[in-house]
């Protein structure tokens, strides 16, 4: 939905279910949901985010100012800054840098984001295995420039290192969308209604791949 405010257009996405109240809420990607209860009319989801416009045009400047200071170089030196579950820290805060030159700072990093990918994930894909009912036959996490994640026909699952770099919930959105895989192999009604039941706001975290993913990057 597109709302005119303040000479600026909000997209807003709006989910409908059993709830008392309506909700806004921006990721930190920008992307704005509207959380409201089943029976709520569309002039009532315009008022509020008209209510709400000062707050959230605000908001939205915040973030794509911050999106501006994003590194365009990376700098293999103590104080280059680099990603890490969703934020950002400096070189010496993720690895030993003494000593080190470009290039073993640059395998070293490699290898922390290799092995944190592989920490998450083994960590977080355990619950949804069991909303999902659903086991991999073996897990991997390894390099791409184009894919997230990937799933088999034999039921394999592979993760792209990078995702370390982002938001444990977004994560978790990969997980839950390989997983789902394994039920629905296409990206058919079926497959996003079983993503959209284990995560509903699983766009929001498409939204911040789209957005910030060249950022996620060595």
């Amino acid at each position: 939905m597109k709302i005119e405010c303040e000479n600026t257009t909000i997209d807003v996405n709006v989910q409908y279910g059993i709830r008392t109240k309506l909700t806004i809420h921006i990721d930190a990607s920008g992307f704005i949901t509207v959380k409201a209860p089943n029976d709520t009319s569309q002039e009532t989801i315009v008022h509020a985010v008209k209510q709400h416009s000062a707050a959230i045009i605000q908001k939205l400047t915040a973030i794509a100012d911050a999106r501006k200071e994003i590194p365009k170089v990376r700098e293999y030196e103590e104080e280059g800054k680099f990603l890490h579950l969703g934020k950002y820290y400096f070189l010496h805060e993720l690895i030993e840098t003494n000593g080190l030159n470009e290039d073993e700072l640059r395998i070293n990093l490699k290898k922390f984001y290799f092995a944190s990918c592989k920490k998450v994930v083994a960590e977080r894909i355990k619950s949804y295995q069991s909303q999902l009912k659903v086991k991999p036959k073996m897990i991997e996490v390894d390099e791409s420039r184009t894919k997230w994640g990937s799933c088999s026909s034999d039921k394999k699952l592979t993760f792209n290192y990078r995702l370390a770099m982002a938001p444990v919930e977004v994560i978790d959105y990969v997980i839950i969308h390989e997983l789902c895989h394994l039920l629905h192999m296409n990206h058919d009604r079926s497959f996003w209604r079983r993503v959209g039941s284990i995560m509903p706001d699983y766009k929001e975290k498409e939204a911040y791949l789209a957005r910030y993913g060249q950022a996620m990057t060595l």
